[in-house]
């Protein structure tokens, strides 16, 4: 992909966990990323709206209205939307069916690539054992990621200031930490087995923040990743060819050198 601020035309577009109602979010990343796709269908694959914290606090910045403003502008120039409610946002499933603004809210979805493979599209959380069986466990853990965001802000603070580049202790816990390495192990596994029972070619999911593609078991596995830290989505060309996109690794190069350039004109002052 270029750095040129061209627009890029896609048949699909996939993205998940955006988590609003979060502070540690990267909304204005997603903005910037949603200027420059313009997709034939955009699928939300669950997470957008963070219920959960909201419940505990409302926050509602005005470049979250902004955000909605662009999908809703993305619809309104033919795109179709459609909304997999995903467990932070699980008050969708009361909905589930029904269109809001021109957005299709369901539980999964199939997919049809260019090519005439078909995809599951689902957030995953229903086949999380943890969320579908101890709800207050998935609840301690949502306080510790946040509470992780929280020390990431510190830390990324001094190594911002010490010119290194950002680090993630929630991804390096889930790295070094067997059990979350299993787990997300299993999570594949067993959508990889929903997608072989479907009888698709694939699965694409969310939920796990974890951006993936791979054909571990047998099936073709997606995982548009997350908007909280890692800012990766999906996209499918128009050839049936599936890409992951990894924002930041797109934006950082144009952000330094605006960066050298204020602090240049700062020294000519």
């Amino acid at each position: 992909m270029d750095q040129t601020g061209a627009v890029h035309n896609v048949r699909a577009l996939f993205i998940s966990d955006v988590h609003l109602g979060m502070r540690a979010i990267r909304v204005t990343e997603l903005i910037q990323f949603l200027e420059r796709y313009e997709a034939d269908t955009i699928y939300v694959v669950g997470d957008l709206i963070d219920g959960w914290r909201l419940q505990k606090e409302w926050y509602w910045p005005p470049e979250y209205d902004q955000l909605a403003q662009s999908f809703f502008d993305k619809a309104n120039r033919g795109a179709k939307l459609v909304y997999l409610a995903g467990n932070h946002d699980e008050f969708l499933r009361d909905y589930l069916g029904t269109y809001f603004g021109g957005v299709e809210i369901v539980d999964r979805a199939i997919h049809t690539t260019a090519d005439g493979k078909d995809y599951l599209v689902i957030h995953g959380d229903q086949f999380d054992v943890v969320v579908a069986n101890a709800k207050w466990l998935a609840h301690i853990g949502d306080w510790a990621y946040n509470f992780a965001l929280k020390i990431n802000v510190v830390v990324n603070w001094v190594r911002r200031r010490l010119g290194l580049s950002y680090w993630s202790l929630s991804a390096w816990a889930k790295r070094k930490v067997k059990n979350a390495v299993s787990f997300m192990g299993r999570f594949e596994e067993a959508l990889a087995l929903e997608a072989r029972n479907s009888k698709v070619e694939g699965v694409i999911c969310g939920h796990i923040h974890q951006a993936a593609m791979h054909h571990k078991f047998g099936i073709h596995y997606l995982n548009s990743g997350d908007w909280v830290e890692s800012c990766t989505a999906i996209i499918e060309t128009h050839d049936g060819a599936f890409e992951l996109i990894r924002w930041k690794d797109i934006s950082a190069p144009r952000k330094r050198r605006r960066w050298r350039r204020r602090k240049d004109e700062t020294a000519d002052i």
